[in-house]
């Protein structure tokens, strides 16, 4: 059943407008506003606190005072706030989702698994709390004793995307708070809902004051560039275009802060000849579409042998014809609008261009009439090497399909790209799957599968999709420095 304007007004009027600022909700301190716009229909949903240079000053103020009592605090303690926090999110899963199709646009099914996959990131990370370890031993020589022990790093500046507004903020919260870090989140301008809502769940769940400081802006230079300078920041994570890191990268080098960035993608969708069809369309489904194609891990060029080619391109056309592009709150919606129009107007550039040398769309290949910024489902073939679709990532429904003759030929066209963050490979045999695996630039690979996320996973890249790793064993460490403690022989 369709979401009704009652039910979007009263979720609306839950979420906090201000900035989160030592446990307190206040007004930007110049008191400006800025608008938060549903991208179905280019209304206003919310106005909300825009945060100056002096709201992030008080917000690193309030992290830094609180950083030496957070960390101090046992860490089944910080556990357990984290699991408390999985079940309020669990519990509001339907406010979540609804939140964020309203202002990001997905699908309210798709919201919901991302409900799921955000909250899950609480889970593991509230069991990973209790088993930060160290080491004890004797030196070779047997003259002293070697402890080493794991310690938080400290204040930490979380900057997170607006495509997946809920994970995105776990992925990095969760982690901090495990670890014993404070923390300033500046969230996207263009999806902040979901993060003022998070924020209040964090602090009902108990999070202590000035732990979570919160300051949505639309200056976001002017917010973070002081407190990338404060010398009491130890650390930055950043999900968001290589262009923007690599500016955040140089930044830091100044400080010589840890870093974790997750960035951008170009994913090869390799499908070998002996590969299931069905299941290879099945898996391009969920890598290209999900999320409507906004996603550093959607697959960017569909590299498929020759001689499949044009029955893996007439099937996987035709469910992706299929789909309807639709609000998110509708019933019958599989695809809701990109995040907006300069987005929009990027991927139509990207195909038209993709046209103008050659290719053809086998469906789709235009924007949809109406509100919003709705594009059509698209699939091209016979794409050019030259075609800029091929080199830039998406970040739409579009899936420009080339082919390949042998392995070597795969392995090159895929690893053709200045990134290396994810991969995908379809084929029956597994040691050539293995094979390729072997061979790939590439952070992570989806064998035999479009979806690869998990909480419990390192989750990152190589080359200039970034540094670090999200999730898994892996993820704590990225919030923890190590400290050696040498010991005189207590035997002596």
């Amino acid at each position: 059943m369709a979401v009704t304007a009652d039910r979007e007004a009263q979720l609306l009027a839950q979420v906090p407008t201000g900035l989160l600022i030592n446990g307190e909700w206040r007004d930007a301190a110049g008191g400006k506003t800025f608008d938060v716009e549903d991208p179905a229909t280019g209304k206003v949903l919310l106005s909300i606190a825009d945060a100056s240079t002096e709201d992030g000053a008080a917000a690193m103020d309030a992290a830094a005072d609180a950083q030496e009592s957070w960390a101090a605090t046992p860490p089944r303690v910080r556990g357990e706030i984290l699991r408390r926090a999985f079940e309020l999110v669990t519990a509001r899963a339907e406010d979540f989702a609804l939140l964020m199709t309203l202002e990001m646009g997905k699908p309210l099914a798709e919201a919901r698994g991302e409900v799921a996959y955000g909250a899950e990131f609480l889970r593991w990370f509230s069991e990973e709390a209790v088993r930060v370890t160290g080491r004890y031993g004797t030196a070779p020589d047997g003259k002293s004793r070697i402890m080493v022990t794991k310690k938080p790093v400290g204040p930490c500046l979380l900057i997170t995307p607006w495509n997946f507004p809920l994970a995105m903020a776990t992925r990095k919260i969760a982690p901090a708070v495990a670890a014993g870090c404070t923390m300033v989140l500046k969230p996207a301008k263009l999806t902040p809902l979901t993060s003022q809502l998070f924020a209040a769940v964090m602090m009902e769940a108990g999070l202590p004051a000035g732990v979570l400081n919160v300051v949505s802006t639309t200056k976001a230079g002017e917010v973070t560039g002081p407190i990338m300078k404060d010398d009491r920041l130890r650390k930055v994570s950043f999900t968001g275009s290589t262009p923007v890191g690599q500016g955040l990268i140089r930044d830091a080098a100044e400080k010589v802060l840890r870093t974790s960035m997750e960035l951008g993608g170009n994913a090869p969708f390799v499908v070998f000849e002996d590969a299931d069809i069905d299941k290879a369309v099945e898996g391009a489904m969920a890598a290209k579409l999900r999320n409507m194609g906004e996603a550093c891990t959607a697959a960017n060029r569909f590299i498929v042998h020759e001689d499949i080619a044009d029955e893996f391109s007439e099937k996987f056309a035709a469910k992706v014809g299929a789909l309807t592009t639709a609000r998110g709150t509708e019933d019958e919606s599989k695809i809701g609008p990109l995040i907006d129009a300069k987005s929009r107007d990027k991927v139509h550039s990207l195909v038209e261009d993709a046209l103008e040398h050659g290719a053809t769309a086998v469906v789709g290949g235009a924007p949809v009439d109406g509100p919003g910024y709705f594009y059509a489902p698209t699939v091209l073939k016979n794409v050019p090497a030259g075609a800029r679709i091929l080199k830039e990532e998406i970040f739409g429904p579009v899936a420009p399909v080339i082919t390949f003759s042998t392995e070597a030929e795969a392995v090159k066209l895929a690893n053709a790209s200045e990134y290396g963050l994810i991969a995908y490979v379809f084929t029956e045999d597994l040691n050539r799957g293995l094979r390729i695996g072997e061979k790939l630039e590439t952070g992570m690979l989806g064998l035999n599968a479009g979806v690869v996320s998990n909480a419990a996973a390192p989750f990152g890249g190589v080359k200039q999709s970034g540094l670090g790793r999200e999730g898994g064993d892996e993820g704590i460490e990225e919030y923890l420095y190590t400290q050696y403690i040498g010991i005189a022989d207590p035997t002596a």
